[in-house]
């Protein structure tokens, strides 16, 4: 994957050269910010899913699933969002923009045919994740005019899916799956290709519980790039599921780098599951063993009894500050709990510290 040049040259130059001068940041949550709308059924259908299910859609070339069946409920579906309701989409990003995010995920966590399955939207994925793409991508090219010295970056997201391939769903049989290695490559495929069509500067792989699905999505990538003859930066980051230490599959922080690293990746990082304070000692151990940038979007401390986050944008920003004091990290940002006012707070919090180190040359770790 390392060998192929980028789809972009200019784009990736300009990305691994914001890195190399300062520690970028990553936007904040987008649930978060979508619940503060407080959409009803109506809200997540639109005007174009307000009689079903869009039953007038034709699939693309490249689409191996039909159209979708009988109706079901769509509140919740905030992936359909981006065809539903763009601009809600679009405002969430550029409040994210203007509390200094250098770098926007693009609303696609569950834009996949497994996980779209579930509302029975697997026609859409390939038009959910270009459509999720172009609307980062008007936004931060509209920020980026404003101050071209600092330009802004589209990150395509590719989420877990509601499946892990290494552990049974089944506690009675522990050899069973709900999901083959190759099904998650061809729902992953799908994903990507919608994801550059709609013109994302890098693909993360993120939230990672097992690292299998994980591989299986940077195995669709390897494909994907040596059939196009070129390659845009990959990014990825873990999920240490509890105060194990481990991710949901098992592993350590420094067993997950070592799973991954094959992909030369352009950066590792964890997000989720913890907050700042107890993510720490994980992202310790990555930016010892990595060879690349390191990233840490840890979630508004823990939940509380309502699964709500209490930690403020202060409390958030002064942990990540002592991230960025010890020279950890290259990307910080925010998950679950986080708004933009965390990201504000934490971008003030960065701008006096100067990124990682990164070992080796950049060629070799890109």
């Amino acid at each position: 994957m390392s060998a192929l040049p980028y789809k972009d040259p200019a784009r990736s130059a300009a990305l691994i050269d914001a890195l190399a001068q300062r520690i970028l940041i990553l936007d904040g949550a987008m649930g978060t910010m979508l619940q503060r709308y407080q959409l009803d059924e109506a809200g997540y259908r639109g005007e174009r899913f307000v009689d079903g299910l869009d039953s007038a859609h034709t699939p693309h070339a490249g689409c191996a699933h039909g159209g979708a069946g009988g109706a079901r409920d769509l509140k919740g579906n905030n992936d359909l969002l981006a065809l539903s309701q763009p601009e809600v989409v679009r405002a969430v990003h550029r409040a994210y923009l203007e509390a200094g995010a250098d770098l926007i995920e693009t609303n696609t966590f569950n834009a996949t045919s497994i996980s779209q399955a579930d509302y029975g939207l697997e026609h859409l994925v390939y038009e959910l994740n270009a459509q999720a793409a172009r609307l980062a991508r008007i936004e931060c090219d509209a920020m980026t005019a404003k101050t071209p010295q600092r330009p802004r970056f589209v990150i395509g997201v590719l989420g877990p899916t509601n499946r892990t391939a290494s552990i049974s769903p089944d506690v009675n049989d522990p050899g069973a799956r709900n999901v083959t290695f190759d099904e998650l490559v061809g729902a992953y495929r799908e994903a990507t290709l919608g994801l550059i069509e709609g013109g994302a500067d890098a693909i993360m792989v993120e939230t990672i519980f097992d690292v299998l699905n994980a591989k299986a999505a940077l195995f669709a990538l390897d494909q994907l790039y040596a059939e196009h003859g070129w390659r845009l930066p990959v990014m990825i980051s873990g999920t240490i599921t509890d105060l194990s230490g481990r991710t949901l599959s098992g592993q350590t922080a420094e067993a997950f780098w070592n799973s991954v690293s094959h992909a030369r990746p352009l950066s590792v990082g964890l997000n989720c599951a913890l907050g700042g304070k107890e993510l720490r000692a994980y992202i310790d151990v990555l930016s010892e063993a990595a060879d690349c940038y390191v990233s840490a979007h840890p979630n508004a401390g823990l939940p509380n009894a309502f699964a709500e986050y209490d930690e403020t944008p202060e409390e958030t920003a002064a942990i990540l500050r002592e991230y960025a004091r010890s020279g950890i990290v290259n990307i910080v940002g925010g998950c679950c709990g986080t708004t933009p006012a965390h990201i504000k707070a934490i971008a003030a919090a960065m701008a006096e510290f100067a990124p990682r180190a990164l070992p080796g040359s950049l060629a070799e770790a890109a």
